[in-house]
């Protein structure tokens, strides 16, 4: 608890309903309710539980936001779905599509962000710049210190992971600034936006330079969760748009044992449960008692989810015409499933010699299709992957999310990556290249073709497993990299950097900001204004009692 001489602060996190960006907040946020400060936590109803386990009082972003989500429907990005069909982007693909509205989800959803910071008188925003600019541009108007999360390889990851999506839909960099540019509704909700607030919005945020985001500009402090010497290499442009930001590596940040982590990306209904009675924890340390190898096997939460870009239903877009093509992320996940079978899979009284395989399938129903499971394997919606890499693991075959990627190496433990979008492919291509495992490329197949690619991919999964397996030189070198990140420092060392902000915040930031005091009285109460583009009534001021 706080000390007699210490100040608790009100911090406002807040994050998407996406496991790879929340769950790292989440022991930090643990961490500070047992200091005595107040952490509210806006996020999604699906992400609640996660949230109230680590004592935070948790905040529904969707009620909060009427402005967008009145008569829309929730996805990962917001209502980008449905923002899609009202400006005709059904046919864009997901990077354009979010850059043509970005403006537009600016509009509908700063209201929201400056009711909820001045609600709980933050005096300390935390938060997600990559997926809640929002957030940012709110404590900005409010003058609120803001402190980002940067859950990918740094700054320099992002470049990387945006000329891979670039690419991937057949574009130039260049082209996706004009079309962005040339976008009627988007110009017209930036001016609206820029004349109430008096901040102005990029429309190649992000695209110039290459991975640059102003929500990290204008942060101040971005908090890294990997080590120095495992970033991805920025470029010269970046450093120098970067040049009045500071960054700060921690490392991976691990919740305390027993942790409720959050999981499932089903927008409609909760996030799964674990299956009563099964303890994988248990399960595996009766493994390592009888010097069994333990394989862990997580495709990750997107992929296994309802996301309408990525997600278990749909295949990735491919090429300049953007059809939709390849593995879907059904056949992807279960090609991968199978290849871990085929390696280490047994039946019959073999099973209790064999290797524990524990296998992590998401929120989809009847997720395993026809595989059929092996007796040595248990497979569950949802595992407690951090406390399972603590307890041991041989082998992970992994998505290669970051959190999974930081997380794996942490513990020294070496990797298999079946890459799916963004940044996982070069998560798996730096596997390789740093020798803490392989990676199986995710292949795109031509329509009527992929029921002979995923046989392929299950052969090559089963063959990279065994490799991994069979070659002590892959876990020598994950080791290798386990004490250079736990040097910079995790969860006490991140707390420390938040409370530095929080000390510098002014005593009274919070409780009486001054809010566009040049535009608007500090009398104003918020009317509602109809806009016809928007086709709804949006709060375009706010007060500032």
């Amino acid at each position: 608890m706080a000390t007699a001489t210490s100040v608790q602060r009100r911090f406002a996190f807040v994050f998407p309903m996406a496991s790879g960006h929340i769950n790292p907040s989440l022991p930090i946020a643990r961490a500070l309710v047992a200091q005595g400060h107040e952490v509210h936590f806006q996020s999604r109803e699906q992400m609640r539980a996660a949230i109230q386990d680590t004592g935070a009082t948790f905040y529904d972003e969707i009620k909060n936001m009427p402005e967008l989500y009145q008569e829309r429907e929730p996805d990962l990005f917001g209502a980008m779905e449905s923002l899609k069909r009202e400006f005709g982007l059904e046919d864009d693909d997901m990077l354009t599509s979010m850059m043509k509205l970005r403006p537009i989800n600016m509009e509908l959803m700063v209201p929201g962000a400056l009711r909820f910071l001045q609600q709980v008188k933050a005096d300390v925003l935390v938060c997600c710049p990559l997926m809640n600019g929002d957030a940012v541009q709110a404590a900005k108007i409010l003058e609120i210190p803001i402190v980002s999360l940067l859950t990918t390889a740094g700054p320099g990851s992002m470049a990387k992971a945006l000329q891979e999506m670039v690419q991937m839909n057949g574009q130039s960099v260049e082209e996706l600034q004009e079309i962005t540019k040339l976008f009627a509704p988007g110009n017209a909700s930036r001016k609206r936006y820029e004349e109430m607030y008096g901040v102005k919005l990029r429309a190649d945020d992000g695209l110039e330079p290459i991975g640059v985001m102003d929500a990290i500009i204008d942060s101040t402090l971005t908090l890294i969760t990997t080590c120095q010497d495992l970033q991805d290499p920025s470029t010269r442009e970046m450093d120098e748009a970067y040049a009045g930001a500071t960054f700060e590596t921690v490392g991976p940040l691990l919740d305390v044992q027993g942790a409720v982590r959050a999981a499932g990306h089903k927008f409609q209904g909760h996030q799964p449960v674990h299956v009563i009675g099964s303890d994988p924890l248990g399960r595996l340390r009766k493994a390592r008692a009888a010097n069994r190898r333990v394989v862990l096997v997580s495709m990750g939460t997107v992929i296994t989810g309802d996301s309408a870009d990525w997600g278990w239903h749909v295949k990735p877009r491919a090429g300049a015409t953007g059809e939709r093509q390849g593995f879907s992320g059904r056949e992807l996940c279960q090609a991968a499933w199978a290849g871990a079978f085929d390696a280490f899979g047994a039946f019959g009284d073999d099973a209790d010699l064999a290797p524990l395989l524990l296998v992590a399938l998401g929120p989809q129903a009847e997720a395993l299709g026809n595989l059929k499971v092996p007796d040595n394997a248990l497979c569950l919606p949802v595992l407690p992957q951090v406390d399972l890499l603590k307890v041991g693991v041989d082998i992970f075959l992994t998505h290669g999310g970051q959190n999974s990627f930081t997380e794996s190496l942490s513990q020294g433990v070496p990797m298999v990556i079946c890459p799916g979008f963004a940044d996982q492919p070069v998560n798996a291509r730096k596997a390789v290249d740093m020798g803490v495992g392989l990676q199986v490329e995710r292949l795109v197949p031509s329509d009527g073709e992929e029921a002979e690619a995923a046989e392929a991919y299950r052969n090559s999964v089963r063959a990279a497993l065994l490799e991994v397996d069979a070659e002590p030189r892959f876990a020598a070198a994950a080791s290798g990299c386990a004490a250079r990140l736990r040097a910079a420092g995790g969860v006490p060392r991140a707390v420390e950097l938040i409370l530095g902000v929080a000390g510098g915040a002014g005593e009274n930031s919070s409780c009486c900001p001054t809010l566009l005091t040049s535009r608007t009285s500090a009398a104003t109460i918020p009317q509602k204004r109809t806009d016809s583009t928007l086709g709804h009534a949006a709060d375009f001021t706010l007060s500032t009692k």
